[in-house]
């Protein structure tokens, strides 16, 4: 599996600190960030605020003497795009802007790749013109081109005739750590194949059982020997930023991984039992627009409705039906909307431009009672809170919509008569009249939208 590098980055990234853009030691870190998470070095500077994205794309411009174009409202001559194909374009995060004569100009995220050039030299026949842009717009620029032109070829996360298995990353012949890195990876890229969701980290007498979650069944892939469970464990536990030396306490973390060059989130949870730690990861994958995940046109205008009045929409569905899912997708298409749009959750599954993530913290004090005590001096207009804990939380949130608060929330339930006897119990006597939607996701084909007109058809609020 090859690390995912940054060419340029990797060349000049004691020029940042001779500079005085950042410390040494904050580079020793984020190499070390880059290499754990395979994502480049400059990744990991912008997310850790460390330095801003055009700061960075400034000095690579003074220091390569390459132009610098922002891309976000470029449009590029699309009688190029057939010298750079799709999967190439993704590849070498390369995208052509226009052609004149026999040069080419091309936007890279890392123009001294020369690698890269070298190919699209010798597939377009044509000199190459570098321009350094933003690696987050050049991807973005190649999505909606590509798209648009029917270019498309994405590799399918979800096909489950994929055969890749991740025990032969067991045999490879490499470094110990390298090794354990390798294997993490592997196991995660299989689950990702696979569309699992869930897996579990078991210890037996032998060694450390790989179980994944299909359907309501839990299936042995493999085991990790015992030689190996230490080793394993700490990396993984370091990588998702918990404490490696802490196995009797449980801990909740969030790990960041690449497969197909998707950037995936996991949220990792460690719980102490009488044969050692236990590992819990749940994985997300990126949210999709609404359009794209099999709502109609009519389901949509009921939510964007919704979202307009104060109220509760509330996501139910059996688990590991994707309510989570469908609720970032939802937080993503109204963040443009000038609304004050906060959430409360465990762990962020993903970065939401213009919405307030908040994650909770126990370590610090950080839980649902202090933000239920403070929330409101942010003036939030919509609120997300991942799930209710008690029946002061469920009330002080319910009274949220009297205060003209829009609350979005996820609610465990296997079908409709099964919501239908939960919510009959007393502790959502107060909640249950405030619903103005339910989003119910059945299965990934199947979603339900059901505005207040509808809820008295299948729901007794009262």
């Amino acid at each position: 599996m090859e690390l995912f590098t940054n060419k340029t980055l990797e060349k000049l990234k004691y020029d940042l600190v001779r500079d005085g853009l950042v410390s040494y030691e904050d580079i020793e870190q984020a190499h070390e960030l880059a290499i754990s998470q395979n994502v480049n070095i400059g990744q990991i500077l912008i997310k850790s605020n460390l330095i801003t994205e055009e700061t960075l794309l400034k000095f690579l411009e003074s220091k390569l003497h390459i132009p610098y174009v922002d891309l976000k409202d470029y449009t590029l001559d699309t009688n190029c795009l057939s010298y750079i194909n799709f999967n190439d374009a993704q590849k070498y995060k390369i995208i052509p802007l226009f052609k004149i004569e026999n040069v080419l100009t091309v936007a890279m995220a890392d123009p001294l790749d020369l690698f890269a050039i070298d190919k699209i030299v010798e597939k377009t026949g044509c000199d190459i013109e570098p321009v350094i842009s933003a690696e987050s717009l050049v991807l973005k620029k190649i999505e909606e081109y590509y798209k648009i032109n029917g270019s498309v070829g994405q590799i399918n996360l979800e096909n489950p005739e994929n055969k890749f298995n991740w025990q032969e990353e067991l045999h490879n012949d490499v470094l110990a750590e390298e090794h354990i890195q390798l294997l993490i990876r592997a196991i995660l890229k299989q689950a990702v194949l696979n569309n699992v969701h869930e897996m579990f980290f078991e210890h037996t007498p032998n060694g450390l059982n790989v179980n994944f979650r299909q359907g309501n069944d839990i299936v042995n892939t493999g085991q990790i020997p015992s030689v190996l469970v230490v080793p394993f464990i700490s990396k993984l536990k370091i990588l998702s930023s918990l404490d490696a030396n802490v196995c009797e306490l449980p801990q909740l973390g969030k790990l960041i991984f690449n497969v197909e060059d998707i950037v995936l989130t996991a949220s990792i949870s460690a719980f102490p039992t009488i044969n050692g730690e236990r590992i819990s990861l749940k994985i997300y994958k990126p949210p999709k627009k609404l359009n794209e995940i099999g709502l109609s046109n009519s389901q949509i205008a009921v939510i964007k409705s919704e979202l307009e009045t104060p109220g509760i929409i509330l996501v139910c569905g059996a688990s590991l039906a994707g309510k989570t899912h469908i609720i970032y997708s939802v937080l993503s298409d109204i963040s443009n909307s000038n609304k004050n749009i906060m959430t409360i959750e465990s762990i962020s599954k993903y970065n939401l431009e213009n919405v307030n993530q908040c994650e909770l913290n126990e370590n610090i004090g950080f839980n649902t009672d202090k933000a239920m005590r403070f929330i409101e001096f942010q003036s939030p207009d919509l609120i997300y809170f991942e799930g209710i804990t008690s029946r002061t939380a469920l009330d002080y949130f319910s009274s949220l919509v009297f205060k003209n608060k829009v609350l979005i929330t996820e609610f465990l339930a296997d079908n409709m008569a099964d919501l239908n006897k939960k919510l009959s119990y007393s502790d959502f006597e107060m909640f249950k009249p405030l619903i103005s939607c339910i989003i119910f996701v059945h299965n990934q084909d199947r979603i339900e939208v059901l505005d207040k007109s509808d809820l008295s058809r299948f729901i007794n609020l009262k």
